[in-house]
């Protein structure tokens, strides 16, 4: 949608994905893509990080991110798990390994099984683990899977799952249920529109994001999603310039909403 958008504004430019050489598609390896010249510009969940900045510098590069919307992650479990919501410090601890069950939550007696994808292998890893594990590594009981599709399916299929994504992709979906998120006890923000949908409504019904809260910064894990760009006077620079202010028009902004994400504009 975005893409033909693009072309058809930006005719002298023709876009083409290109999956990496090795490893599963995310900031990360976008990243390191472009500082090896094999990408015209990157597109990122997460800011660049100093080692990358650094490994750019040495190839004689300099790169510049600019962001063009913004992203929450969203927190789902199997539907059994009949609570409303958990706290910051209550997922760290979950995804830690100290908490195990969630009757110590106010769940049911039923044993937590956390899924996520594998460390390094996207933005959305890499924030979960700065920000809500604060660099603490993953518990012995979190189970590692490829893509957000596979967690959803072991989500669905397991009672006990947890599972965290960007909110766009967990939303809306029928088989899971998104949980409320509170810095405090008590003080939840609801990644979806009030009131949940439940899963035997859907999809007649869909659950739609919460854009306000996202915008507001009540919801407590935000992000901002980037354009990430050669800064060396090429028609790199123009390629990856001209693709991030497309999509800070407001016709570029419309077309992010309509795939799921937050106007940053």
């Amino acid at each position: 949608l975005v893409e033909a958008s693009i072309q058809a504004a930006r005719p002298e430019y023709k876009l083409r994905y290109v999956q990496p050489n090795s490893g599963t598609p995310g900031s990360g390896e976008g990243i390191r893509s472009l500082i090896e010249g094999t990408l015209t510009f990157a597109q990122s969940s997460r800011p660049l990080q100093d080692s990358e900045i650094a490994r750019a510098k040495s190839r004689g590069l300099e790169l510049k991110q600019i962001p063009i919307a913004i992203d929450g992650l969203a927190v789902a479990v199997n539907p059994a798990i009949n609570i409303t919501g958990i706290t910051i410090e209550q997922l760290k601890s979950i995804y830690t390994g100290k908490i195990n069950n969630w009757s110590q939550v106010g769940g049911p007696n039923i044993p937590v099984k956390p899924y996520s994808r594998p460390v390094n292998e996207g933005g959305t890893v890499e924030i979960f683990t700065q920000d809500i594990l604060g660099g603490q590594p993953f518990g012995s009981n979190v189970e590692f899977v490829s893509t957000t599709t596979q967690a959803l399916q072991k989500l669905a299929a397991s009672p006990g799952g947890i599972y965290y994504a960007s909110a766009e992709e967990v939303v809306p979906q029928c088989s899971i249920k998104p949980l409320a998120l509170g810095r405090t006890p008590g003080a939840f923000v609801a990644p979806y529109q009030d009131p949940l949908v439940p899963p035997q409504e859907c999809p007649s019904k869909r659950n739609k994001l919460n854009i306000e809260a996202f915008q507001s910064g009540n919801y407590p894990i935000t992000r901002n999603l980037f354009v990430v760009v050669k800064q060396n006077g090429s028609i790199e620079q123009q390629a990856g310039t001209a693709y991030a202010n497309f999509l800070l028009t407001e016709q570029g902004q419309n077309l992010i909403a309509q795939a799921g994400f937050v106007k940053i504009r």
